[in-house]
């Protein structure tokens, strides 16, 4: 009986995985992980689209309580650093009417623009997405601009 144990103690101490199993274990791992890995950067890029256009939103509505409060839109020359700071000739700045200045940059860390009077609208705030350069597709794509009809 001691020695049916101690054999049994002997063959799981020397068992382990063959190097076929390991290679089996690594080929489904790297094979799950190229199909995974993109599509969970699709997600992370997309959110950062999201997370732009949520952001104009804001913007737009602090631009619209400035407005109700000064009388008119920011001018283009103060852009929307007049949301965190008061511009020496306005009267009526009732803000900050963004909660850090921070707010002021996309989600690529770059200044959002500002046009006043908009093509569309009085003013218009977007961003030109991750390459910062108009046009675009997915992430690259422009945030907050209309297309045209």
């Amino acid at each position: 009986m001691l020695k049916q144990h101690r054999h049994k103690l002997e063959a799981s101490i020397h068992s382990g995985f063959t190097l076929l199993e390991l290679l089996i274990v690594l080929v489904t791992l790297t094979m799950l992980s190229a199909v995974v890995a993109p599509q969970v950067m699709n997600m992370f890029s997309g959110a950062k689209t999201d997370t732009a256009a949520l952001q104009v939103d804001t913007l737009s509505t602090a631009l619209h309580y400035y407005q109700v409060d000064a009388g008119v839109y920011p001018t283009q020359e103060q852009g929307l650093e007049a949301l965190w700071k008061p511009p020496s000739d306005v009267v009526k700045w009732r803000g900050p009417y963004i909660r850090k200045h921070e707010h002021l940059l996309d989600p690529w860390k770059h200044p959002f623009r500002y046009r006043v009077p908009g093509q569309r609208a009085p003013f218009e705030v977007y961003s030109f997405g991750a390459d910062d350069k108009e046009g675009g597709e997915g992430e690259n794509a422009d945030v907050g601009l209309a297309k045209a009809p």
